[in-house]
């Protein structure tokens, strides 16, 4: 086992640069590692695992790297559960990560996420290369703000929003690391829905917006989400916020939605908004994951453009 993940790590250094320090290095069966997923972050490690034991080689693998600090969690935890420590020294405060020359906080004690979504490095960049001066761009369900930096960065006016005054308040750190003044972009605490209906009453359009919701939630008032349900009404309603010729991202890593599935239902919510049956996209585009994710093809990202 030992050959097989140090085979993985191999192969994928030459993704790691002065610009880029946050990135996965082993990547469950696409290495010959079942269930066995090993991320850096500014050179610590989070092994994760399905097992609820990590397994014993594994350990002593880690172990042996006395200067490499080193965390496990289990996959598919309860959100407020921490990182178990495993070798080298601790990490208990919050720490500078790079992806793209782009600086983002991670936090080892900040529950089941450490701050970014590394399979969403290509999507960010794709992000900022359609952003700009003078664009307005739309995270939803943001967490810590990743895709609003990555538009920030490229000039555009970005608007952040999160059900979580916690993620809000970690965006606007995110901000002030990458030199951008977080009073210059604008924050709403709530629910998507909620707010993409009052945008849309309000006649505020976008030249952009990120749609990538958690697979299930709640909002304040019980009202239940499922992407495998409820995604072609995420895009109607993002629709009726977008400028002419703008773009959204659509993602889901729902893993009960195959990707014709899931093409089909943005396709759905593009109709549903323009009425007549008839799509309005101009152009619906599939992306691809970062090529170190060489195991499941679990991450669906689609490119409207209206």
């Amino acid at each position: 086992m030992h050959h097989k993940l140090q085979t993985a790590i191999e192969k994928r250094k030459h993704l790691l640069t002065d610009q880029t320090d946050a990135l996965r290095l082993i990547d469950g069966d696409g290495d010959g590692l079942p269930g066995v997923f090993l991320d850096s972050y500014a050179g610590r490690w989070l092994i994760s695992t399905r097992e609820p034991v990590l397994d014993i080689e594994i350990s002593q693998w880690l172990k042996a790297q006395p200067e490499r600090t080193s965390y496990w969690k289990q996959l598919d935890q309860h959100e407020k559960t921490d990182p178990t420590h495993i070798a080298g020294p601790e990490q208990s405060e919050p720490f500078t990560a790079k992806e793209s020359g782009v600086k983002y906080q991670i936090h080892f004690k900040a529950g089941y996420s450490q701050g970014i979504f590394l399979d969403q490095r290509l999507n960010r960049q794709r992000v900022h290369k359609f952003s700009g001066k003078e664009k307005t761009v739309l995270n939803t369900f943001a967490y810590t703000g990743a895709f609003s930096v990555s538009a920030a960065l490229a000039g555009a006016t970005t608007t952040t929003l999160d059900l979580s005054q916690v993620y809000l308040d970690w965006a606007k750190e995110n901000f002030t690391l990458n030199g951008q003044n977080p009073e210059d972009h604008y924050f709403c605490k709530g629910d998507t829905f909620h707010w993409l209906k009052r945008f849309a009453r309000q006649g505020r359009v976008f030249d952009g917006i990120i749609l990538d919701p958690p697979t299930f939630s709640r909002d304040d008032k019980g009202k239940v989400f499922r992407v495998e349900k409820d995604y072609a009404r995420l895009v109607a309603l993002a629709y009726s916020c977008l400028a002419k010729g703008g773009w959204i991202l659509c993602c889901t890593n729902c893993r009960k939605l195959d990707a014709r599935d899931f093409t089909r239902m943005v396709a759905q919510g593009a109709r549903e908004e323009g009425g007549g049956g008839v799509s309005r996209a101009s152009s619906i585009t599939a992306l691809e994951m970062p090529e170190e994710y060489s195991g499941e093809n679990y991450l669906k990202s689609i490119w409207v453009v209206k």
